[in-house]
């Protein structure tokens, strides 16, 4: 394992590229599938569980473990690896998105952000230097800039305000971290749905020296086209030989597309979310196990999954613990969401290794019309 943070591409196809992101605690095989541990736990899930799923790396949130149960109490306890038993590599997000979507009676200007917890009404202040701060005592390996995320649809006066608040708190966030041997720091590309404003934070981002690229503010309320094309006009600036990082996408066309043009790494709650609430996402398309079809049906999710949680249980069973609102039904279905989401990245790296992403596109996206839910 490398001592320091680097990235090599090992094969393109078109925009598409497959590599290897190396850190001191682990490599992460790309394009990756990050599954979201917001309060230091992918929900429902085991950590070994995670890991023998295929995923090399994990996403934690600086906005929830800042409040509970506190940085500082987290790195006292050894750090969020130790804390959480996850030996391989976190990226932790800045807060800025959960300040904007979740916080009460925020308060926003140059310096940062004034908020009230969602949780118990404490007053808190985020800037980019105690985002920076926190990141840096959970002891994670890809630390994220602090920025501000505006939900779309916006207007453009909105959208450039955002933008440039965001660049001048990269440089902040940039100096904050400093260079800690073995960690990285990316940079978030904003500008909501204006491809003038996109290019011109790109640009800028790009020569502050990240050691990643992140696209934020999409898959926010905007349909898929407007991401697809504010995802194509930032690529060509986006350091060619640095990770690209979509935040929080998404569903699995919406990676299968993204990783078409370019991406590299993604998180999103949706398979854990979608698993807690009777949605399993499998080589034939989302099965809802709410619907009453299911009751009787003794067939699994799928019989040639290397799951159990797919393989083993009927769906008559899986819909039985859904409607019974049983713990079991959540465990099962997050954990066959993951596992389809993880196949179908590593699916994603050997069709680019092997010059064939688009017909692997094809043929999956085809798949996915059989399950009629």
């Amino acid at each position: 394992m490398s001592e320091d943070f680097t990235y090599s591409i090992s094969a393109r196809d078109g925009a598409a590229r497959t590599g290897e992101i190396r850190t001191p605690r682990g490599n992460i095989r790309t394009p990756a599938f990050m599954p979201v541990g917001t309060a230091a736990t992918v929900k429902a899930m085991y950590p070994e569980q995670v890991k023998a799923l295929g995923a090399d790396i994990v996403l934690g949130n600086t906005y929830h473990l800042m409040l509970r149960p506190a940085a500082e109490k987290v790195a006292e306890l050894g750090g969020l690896h130790k804390f959480m038993n996850w030996k391989h590599p976190i990226l932790t997000d800045s807060g800025g998105f959960q300040v904007m979507s979740l916080a009460k009676l925020r308060k926003l200007n140059e310096n940062g952000v004034t908020f009230q917890s969602h949780i118990d009404g404490a007053r808190h202040v985020l800037t980019p230097e105690r985002s920076m701060e926190i990141q840096g005592l959970l002891g994670s390996d890809i630390q994220m800039q602090f920025d501000e995320c505006v939900k779309l649809p916006c207007s453009e006066a909105e959208a450039e305000r955002a933008m440039r608040l965001s660049l001048r708190w990269a440089e902040r966030s940039r100096k904050a971290f400093g260079g800690e041997p073995g960690r990285a720091v990316f940079g978030i590309v904003q500008g909501g749905a204006v491809p003038a404003l996109r290019l011109e934070s790109a640009r800028a981002l790009a020569e502050m020296d990240f050691h990643g690229m992140a696209i934020g503010g999409l898959a926010v309320g905007e349909p898929q086209a407007v991401m697809l094309e504010m995802i194509e006009v930032v690529m060509p600036h986006m350091p060619d030989a640095k990770p690209h990082y979509l935040m929080g996408v998404g569903t699995p066309d919406d990676i299968l597309e993204a990783v078409r043009r370019g991406v590299d790494m993604f998180d999103c709650v949706m398979p854990t979310r979608a698993g807690r609430h009777g949605l399993a996402y499998t080589r034939n398309g989302k099965v809802n196990l709410r619907n009453a079809k299911h009751a009787s049906d003794p067939r699994p999710l799928d019989e040639a999954s290397s799951c159990p949680a797919a393989r083993d249980y009927s769906r008559a069973y899986l819909h039985h613990l859904v409607k019974s609102g049983e713990i079991l039904g959540m465990m099962l279905l997050t954990w066959n969401n993951l596992s389809y989401y993880q196949d179908m990245m590593a699916g994603a790296r050997a069709a680019i290794a092997e010059g064939r992403y688009a017909e692997y596109c094809t043929a999956t996206k085809a798949g996915w019309e059989k399950a009629g839910g």
